[in-house]
């Protein structure tokens, strides 16, 4: 029996992995305009993912200002705008896909398969998604900072799943790993694949799976015949 819905990862997934040295560098480009040292200000991004993961210190702006604060920061309009353009421009630089990523989308579109975005996000790609080029060839799509709530949650996948209109048993899910997404899928009926990637190790990912017994896939485009024949799916 063939799957009726794939729901995918974002971050590592659909787009390729971000090394922590990338990190860096886009925390130096918001850093900068604050007056605040690039290490401070990544140890706040990174001590805040939790709260800006779950939409808990409001848009952008206020976010931002809150975190510069925190650094012993008070910032004037000014700065706090560059600040937020040069986060807003680094951040669209990771909205780059995988060579594969479309075709697969829409292989699977084309084959009668709803296809589900998954993602602990902060606000900057709730905000852009209606943009992006994945957007028109997915059928739903459910983001952490909307939802205020983080994978594992079992609430975001039975979402999801009732939102493809799509028992969880007729999911394949696939991620890279992080925020213990693959033990959350599964725990909640899916069949879940991890996507690792010739770039796999590089991701400074949150929480990850990184021994993960399950089955995994090495591209994407892998995605399109195991949706349609799960016997393609091992842990081999």
């Amino acid at each position: 029996m063939s799957f009726s819905a794939v729901i995918f990862d974002f971050f590592g997934t659909l787009t390729p992995s971000t090394p922590s040295g990338i990190w860096d560098e886009h925390a130096a480009r918001s850093a900068a305009p604050l007056g605040i040292p690039m290490h401070q200000w990544r140890r706040a991004l990174d001590e805040s993912f939790p709260e800006r993961a779950m939409g808990a210190l409001g848009d952008l702006s206020q976010t931002f200002r809150t975190l510069a604060q925190r650094c012993g920061v008070d910032p004037d309009d000014d700065a706090l705008a560059a600040a937020l353009a040069a986060r807003l421009a680094s951040q669209r630089e990771l909205f780059v896909f995988r060579d594969d990523a479309l075709e697969t989308l829409e292989q699977l579109r084309n084959r009668g398969v709803r296809v589900g975005v998954l993602s602990d996000c902060t606000i900057e790609l709730a905000e852009t998604w209606p943009t992006l080029p994945i957007a028109p060839l997915v059928d739903t799509v459910v983001l952490s900072c909307q939802e205020g709530r983080r994978k594992p949650d079992p609430e975001l996948f039975r979402k999801v799943a009732r939102e493809l209109d799509t028992p969880t048993s007729e999911c394949l899910y696939v991620g890279d790993g992080g925020g213990d997404e693959l033990s959350g899928a599964t725990a909640q009926g899916m069949t879940a694949v991890m996507l690792r990637a010739s770039d796999w190790a590089d991701n400074d990912a949150h929480a990850r799976e990184d021994s993960w017994p399950g089955p995994f896939f090495s591209t994407l485009s892998q995605v399109v015949s195991a949706a349609c024949d799960p016997s393609l799916i091992t842990t081999a």
